[in-house]
C-alpha cells in the first residue's frame, strides 16, 4: 500500500494511492498515527480497502499533500552515514552511528516551501531514505529488526550548516527548523519495497543533478540501526528514522554552495516517488 495525507496544514485526511490514483479513506475514520501503526492499523486499512473496492473517491490532483503520516513522537536521525559523504566533508568514518534528532514542527508535506531561517546563510539540501516504525521496539536484535518497519519514504533532511556545526553543541539547533523535513509524497508499506539497501536516491537543485547515489554505500544498515536504537531508547510505533545522506551537499561542493530564495530542489527515490520543494526567504509574520 501507498499511504497519502491530504489537506491544509493541520487539517489532512487520510488516503492511499492505488495504480497511480490518489483515493479518500478519510471514512476508515483514523489518521495515520502511533495509535493508528500500534493497534495493526495497516491490517485494519487493508481489510477497508479490500471491503470499499470502487466505491473509494479519488482526490483531485490540485489538492495539497501533507506529510504521509502524523506528527510522531521523534524523528531520529543518522549522520554521515554513506561512505562517499563523509570522505566529501572531511570527516572520519563513523565508529558508531551519529545520531541526531530533527524537530517534529519541522515536518512539512512533500511540495510545501522550505522556508530559510532568519539569520541563515548557509542552509542546505540532503535527499534521505527514511523508514517508519510499525510497533513498540526496545532491545531489538539485528535478526528481528526488519519486523518493526511499517514503511519507507523520502525525505529531504534540509540543515543549516552554521547553527549545525558552528555555534557549539550538538548538530539539532541546524537541522529541527520550521520546514526542514519534509516528507512524503507516499509511505509505501513494507512490502513494496523488496530491497531498502539497494535503491538509488537522488537531489537535483534548479534541474541540475547534486546528489546521485544509492544505498547500498551505507555505512549502517538498517537492521543495525533499529537495532543500535532500540539500546537506547524505545522505539514507538509512528517514529521516523532517516537514514543518511550521500555525497552532492552544498557543504562538500567547492566553493560550498547553500540554498536561496527561489530555489528549487527536486529529489526522488526508486519506488518512493518524488517531491518537489521551493525555497523562500524568512518573513517575519
Amino acid at each position: 500500500m501507498k499511504l497519502i495525507r491530504w489537506g491544509n496544514p493541520g487539517k489532512e485526511k487520510t488516503g492511499v494511492i492505488i495504480d497511480d490514483v490518489k483515493y479518500d479513506t478519510s471514512s476508515f475514520g483514523e489518521d495515520y498515527n502511533e495509535q493508528f501503526f500500534e493497534s495493526d492499523g495497516l491490517k485494519r486499512l487493508e481489510a477497508y480497502l479490500a471491503g470499499n473496492q470502487g466505491k473509494l473517491q479519488p482526490i483531485s490532483d490540485s489538492e495539497r499533500l501533507g506529510a504521509p503520516f502524523a506528527r510522531p513522537s521523534k524523528i531520529l536521525c543518522i549522520g554521515l552515514n554513506y561512505a562517499k559523504h563523509a570522505a566529501e566533508t572531511g570527516a572520519a568514518t563513523p565508529i558508531e552511528p551519529i545520531l541526531f534528532m530533527k524537530s517534529t514542527t519541522s515536518l512539512i508535506g512533500p511540495f510545501d516551501d522550505v522556508v530559510i531561517p532568519k539569520n541563515s546563510v548557509k542552509s542546505d539540501w540532503e535527499v534521505e531514505l527514511a523508514f517508519v516504525i510499525g510497533k513498540r521496539a526496545s532491545h531489538v536484535s539485528e535478526e528481528e529488526a526488519m519486523d518493526y518497519i511499517a514503511g519507507y519514504c523520502l525525505h529531504n533532511d534540509v540543515s543549516e550548516r552554521e547553527f549545525q556545526l558552528e555555534r557549539g553543541g550538538t548538530w539539532d539547533k541546524g537541522k529541527g527548523c520550521d520546514t526542514f523535513a519534509p516528507m512524503g509524497p507516499f509511505m509505501a508499506t513494507a512490502d513494496e519495497i523488496k530491497d531498502p539497501h539497494n535503491l538509488r536516491l537522488w537531489l537535483k537543485l534548479n534541474g541540475k543533478i547534486l546528489q546521485d547515489s544509492n544505498t547500498d554505500d551505507l555505512i549502517f544498515n538498517i537492521p543495525f540501526l533499529i537495532s543500535y536504537l532500540s539500546q537506547f531508547m524505545t522505539l514507538l510505533p509512528g517514529d521516523v528514522v532517516s537514514t543518511g545522506t550521500p555525497a552532492g551537499v552544498g557543504l562538500g561542493l567547492n566553493p560550498p554552495v547553500f540554498l536561496k530564495d527561489g530555489d528549487v530542489m527536486e529529489l526522488g527515490i526508486d519506488g518512493l516517488g518524488v517531491s518537489r520543494q521551493s525555497v523562500k526567504a524568512y518573513v517575519k509574520n
